[in-house]
């Protein structure tokens, strides 16, 4: 057995964290252990808990420690109006804007050929079984803006259409706040095309 197994374990753990390299996974490992050993208790509780109470939502498919989360409950939301996320933390930033009232639909993902992602892993069936349950007049996309996210978004798009549903996608341009002179070309270019009436 090797002489560190236990730290090496805990450095390679931490490592999986997005943008954590090998030397901050480190730190981070030497910092707990020497001056946070609570912390480090905590985070390997908090871990455990996570990983034995929370599920994904069998209606929306975000993560919830219910069958159902709370948002698909909510009986003040427009059942009517559908939106469509890549990840839950895109749920909680279109959340927070306090503009939206509808329910959501979680892909936990995007359409990514060149990574094997394929539409089994964005759970495209779910996805049609909600969208078409006779309530849903309208499917809002709310994908990135990215190469992936803008396939994903033509795809499902196509998809729903077919099945008699008005599909919408999000607005794109200039920034609130932002002065046209610093605002990149390909962003201005698309406030452009996509300008409407005042």
């Amino acid at each position: 057995m090797k002489k560190h197994a236990s730290l090496d374990g805990l450095v390679e753990a931490l490592r999986r964290l997005p943008g954590v390299g090998p030397k901050s996974a480190q730190r981070m490992a030497f910092h707990l252990l020497q001056h946070d050993r609570d912390g480090l208790s905590m985070l390997g509780h908090a871990c455990t808990e996570a990983l034995t109470k929370i599920q994904h939502c069998e209606l929306c498919n975000t993560f919830t420690e219910l069958s159902v989360c709370e948002t698909c409950l909510d009986a003040e939301r427009d059942t009517s109006l559908l939106c469509i996320v890549e990840t839950p933390a895109d749920l909680l930033m279109i959340e927070q804007t306090m503009t939206f009232k509808g329910l959501y639909f979680v892909l936990m993902g995007r359409l990514s050929p060149l990574d094997g992602v394929g539409p089994k892993d964005i759970h495209l069936t779910k996805l049609v079984q909600r969208a078409s349950n006779g309530v849903v007049r309208e499917v809002v996309l709310a994908t990135n803006f990215t190469n992936e996210g803008e396939a994903t978004a033509h795809y499902l798009g196509e998809t729903l259409k077919a099945r008699g549903l008005t599909v919408t996608r999000l607005a794109r341009g200039v920034p609130v706040g932002g002065e046209l002179e610093y605002v990149d070309a390909g962003t201005l270019a698309r406030a452009m095309l996509d300008r409407r009436a005042t």
